[in-house]
């Protein structure tokens, strides 16, 4: 479902030239799930923006089911990521002037999804938001947002889910639902999941996982299956 070949990127800071990422290599079966694990600045969150195809690698190519995504053009990207991604934001992205329930249309819609309200609601009541659909993001707690923010993710049942700290803003009871929650829609809907994370605890639950530093691997890890 997923291969990163040789993935590098560099910036320049003035006269020098700066690596975020070096030689990052690895392959995630259909319907499995990787955690990238390492401290703030290793370049986790970079290179899950690449794997979405948000941002270029220097170096190196990203296979998202069979398809080198920097083969193709801007357009075709943003046509794959429509079709085949989901994204869970650390900061959940959600847009204030709408309710839960239409923030999690809005995905379904810009595919023309006639069937987006019932979806939408389907999605919410799986996710425990049954009452709260039509609450604007203002009135919802954080863990109450990540839940909006997941159900989003997951309605357009997406071939891969990215996440960026999933669990970071919010306290453990709560984090610790959040991370349940989205295994069960892993195993439901065979959603390959690629998770950054600071959590070793979340890291154990996913059948793979790298862990970064200075933009390099230095561990990889087999789970259980």
């Amino acid at each position: 479902m997923l291969t990163a070949t040789n993935l590098g990127k560099r910036v320049l800071t003035g006269e020098n030239q700066l690596t975020i990422l070096e030689n990052i290599s690895f392959s995630l079966d259909e319907g499995k799930s990787m955690a990238i694990l390492g401290e703030s600045g290793s370049g986790k969150t970079t290179l899950l923006g690449i794997l979405a195809g948000l941002d270029s690698p220097t170096a190196g190519s990203v296979s998202l089911n069979q398809t080198s995504i920097f083969d193709l053009t801007e357009e075709q990207r943003a046509y794959l990521r429509k079709e085949n991604l989901g994204f869970v934001f650390q900061s959940f992205q959600l847009i204030n002037g709408l309710t839960a329930l239409e923030n999690v249309m809005m995905p379904l819609e810009l595919r023309g999804d006639s069937k987006a309200k019932a979806k939408a609601t389907d999605m919410l009541q799986k996710v425990g938001l049954a009452e709260r659909l039509n609450h604007y993001t203002n009135q919802l707690s954080g863990g109450e947002q990540q839940r909006v923010a997941i159900a989003r993710a997951f309605v357009t049942e997406p071939k891969l889910l990215l996440a960026d700290e999933p669990t970071g803003n919010l306290d453990t009871a709560t984090g610790e639902k959040i991370i349940k929650l989205m295994f069960e829609l892993n195993a439901e809907l065979n959603t390959t999941l690629v998770l950054v994370t600071h959590d070793i605890h979340l890291a154990g639950l996913c059948q793979q996982s790298i862990t970064l530093s200075g933009g390099k691997i230095v561990s990889r890890n087999n789970h259980s299956s």
